[in-house]
C-alpha cells in the first residue's frame, strides 16, 4: 500500500552509474530544441543559507491519505558551481556534496533530482522529480519544496523557521477527516506522525522501538519505514515458556490493541497459521495488554487508530550476558 507513496514523496536514491551519466551528459531528454536551453546556475545565491519552510504535494497539502507527512527538513547552501552543502542535524554540521547541473533547470544533490522553478536571494522554489527505472520525467512532479534564506526569515519576516513549517489550516482539516474515519473504522487506520508508545509496567518486560538513524554521509537518509510501519521489539523475561512471534496490530484511539495478521510465512500450512494466530493473539491479550501502558498514535495532536508491527520474544529465564 505504501510503495507508491514512498517512491513519490520521499527523496529518491539513484545509482552511482546513473549519477555519473547525468553529470557527463548534462541530462537532455529527447525533446526538439531542448539542447539549446542553458544549464541551471546558482552563482547568484552562492554562500546563502536556505531553510526549507514547506514541502507540499501539488494539491497544496503536506499530508496524504496514508497519513504520510512531507516534513520540510532541508538546510541548504550552494558552495560553488559543482558543490552544495546540506546540514545534518545528527552531526550538527554542514557537509559538502557534488552538485550536478543539467539543462532546463534540472540539478542533482544528495541522491535527489530536482528542478528549479524560482530563485532569488530570499527564496527558492524547487520541484522534486520522480524516477522511473533509470530515467526521470522532468515535467512530472508531485512535490514542491519552498526554501527561504536565513536573512529573509529573521530580518524581513521577523519570525522563526519552525513557525513557517507548521501545518496549515488545510492540513489540519484534512487530517481531522482522516482521524474521524479511522476512529469510526479501524480498517481505515493511518500512520501517526507521533507513533504509538509502549511503556513497560514491570522490569521483566522490555520494549525497544526500532529507529533508523539518518545519515547523509552513508546514503541512509530516509526514515520513512519508521514512520509508515513502526516496529517494536518486546522481550518478556520469566515467561511461561520460550517463544517468538511477529505480528501486525492496530492500536485504536483509546490505546486498545486489535490483532491484524501474523508477519511470518506459512507456505500454505493452514493449521500452523491458525495455531500461530491463536497463540500470538493470546500473548497480545495477556502479556502485552497487562504489562504495557499503551498510548495511541497522534497526528497534529489528534489521537487516532494506527497500525504497528510487533516482535515478541519470551524467555523462561533472563538471558545472561555473553
Amino acid at each position: 500500500m505504501y510503495a507508491t507513496t514512498k517512491v513519490a514523496l520521499r527523496n529518491i536514491a539513484f545509482s552511482t552509474a546513473f549519477l555519473t551519466t547525468f553529470i557527463a551528459c548534462k541530462y537532455r531528454p529527447n525533446t526538439p530544441g531542448h539542447g539549446e536551453k542553458p544549464t541551471v546556475s546558482f552563482k547568484s545565491v552562492e554562500g546563502i543559507t536556505f531553510i526549507e519552510v514547506s514541502r507540499r504535494q501539488t494539491n497544496g497539502l503536506s499530508f496524504n491519505e496514508y497519513g504520510y507527512h512531507l516534513t520540510p527538513d532541508w538546510k541548504l547552501r550552494f558552495v560553488s558551481a559543482d558543490s552544495a552543502a546540506l546540514y545534518s542535524p545528527v552531526k550538527d554540521a554542514f557537509f559538502n556534496f557534488p552538485l550536478a547541473l543539467g539543462t532546463d533547470s534540472v540539478f542533482n544533490i544528495a541522491h535527489a533530482f530536482l528542478k528549479l522553478k524560482k530563485m532569488s536571494k530570499d527564496s527558492l522554489v524547487i520541484n522534486l522529480l520522480e524516477a522511473q527505472g533509470d530515467s526521470i520525467d522532468i515535467n512530472k512532479s508531485r512535490v514542491v519544496m519552498k526554501l527561504y534564506s536565513e536573512d529573509f526569515i529573521k530580518n524581513k519576516l521577523h519570525t522563526d523557521a519552525s513557525v513557517l513549517q507548521r501545518a496549515t489550516p488545510q492540513d489540519s482539516a484534512f487530517v481531522r477527516k482522516l482521524v474521524a474515519k479511522a476512529n469510526t473504522d479501524i480498517k481505515k487506520a493511518f500512520s501517526a506522525s507521533q507513533p504509538v508508545q509502549l511503556i513497560s509496567k514491570i522490569p521483566n518486560v522490555n520494549v525497544v522501538k526500532r529507529k533508523t538513524k539518518p545519515s547523509l554521509l552513508d546514503n541512509k537518509y530516509s526514515t520513512d519505514d519508521d514512520y509508515l510501519t513502526p516496529t517494536y521489539d518486546i522481550t518478556i523475561n520469566k515467561a511461561y515458556q520460550d517463544f517468538e512471534y511477529s505480528f501486525e496490530a492496530t492500536v485504536d484511539s483509546a490505546g486498545v490493541w486489535h490483532y491484524n495478521k501474523p508477519l511470518v510465512p506459512f507456505m500454505g500450512d493452514a493449521d500452523a497459521e491458525k495455531n500461530y494466530i491463536k497463540v500470538s493473539t493470546a500473548i497480545m491479550n495477556t502479556y502485552l495488554k497487562l504489562y504495557l501502558t499503551t498510548k495511541p498514535g497522534e497526528t497534529l495532536g489528534m489521537k487516532h487508530a494506527s497500525t504497528i508491527s510487533v516482535n515478541v520474544k519470551g524467555m523462561v529465564a533472563p538471558r545472561k550476558p555473553d
